[in-house]
């Protein structure tokens, strides 16, 4: 979801902010966050679910990535998985959205002003389904993060460490939980990007 904004601050979006790019009723969380240590099946049910995407829309699922917490080994998580779905226009719905339909996909948010970004829930696993355009900046930044994390411990067991020390607390939505991480999702993206200092000179 689009990141909080500046006026309210990390994890203080109002109920009408977390409601208006929701296609359902919202309800509020009101609970500590429950993580799951990894399972090793979360990536077979991605690949089960990839599999239906791609089945239900051929050549217009231009890219299906497992991303979130779910895709890195080693790591505690939400137990749902996390899909990356590059469509070639993730705002013209017609083109795609009937298809995840009948596949028993469920368009749960529309957020045009955030890379057009679209959520899907699944037919019968708990799954946040992301759909972006292809090239969106946003997918390049969810690939980066998931790759930083899967080749760097330290910045895996930093990022552990801010995850369950959030998850003890009570929020009123799910979505306050995720944007309390923006800080330290933005210093491992800023170290995955920081290019490598130059060789000594000898």
């Amino acid at each position: 979801m689009q990141p909080p904004s500046e006026a309210n601050g990390p994890g203080l979006i109002s109920d009408e902010e977390v409601q208006r790019a929701r296609l359902d009723k919202v309800t509020p969380h009101n609970a500590p966050i429950t993580l799951a240590d990894y399972d090793p099946d979360w990536p077979v049910l991605f690949a089960r679910e990839a599999a239906r995407i791609r089945a239900a829309l051929g050549a217009r699922a231009v890219q299906v990535e497992h991303v979130g917490s779910t895709s890195v080994p080693g790591l505690a998580a939400k137990p749902i998985i996390d899909i990356l779905l590059a469509v070639p226009d993730s705002s013209d719905e017609p083109a795609y959205v009937p298809a995840l339909e009948a596949a028993g996909y469920v368009l749960r948010i529309r957020e045009p002003d955030w890379f057009e970004h679209r959520l899907f829930k699944g037919p019968d696993t708990d799954i946040n389904l992301h759909v972006f355009t292809v090239g969106a900046a946003e997918t390049d930044r969810m690939l980066l993060f998931r790759d930083r994390l899967r080749t760097n411990d330290a910045d895996r067991d930093a990022y552990l460490q801010v995850k369950r020390d959030l998850a003890t607390r009570t929020w009123r939505h799910v979505q306050h939980y995720a944007d309390a991480k923006t800080a330290i999702v933005e210093q491992i993206i800023a170290r995955a990007t920081r290019p490598y200092p130059p060789a000594t000179q000898r």
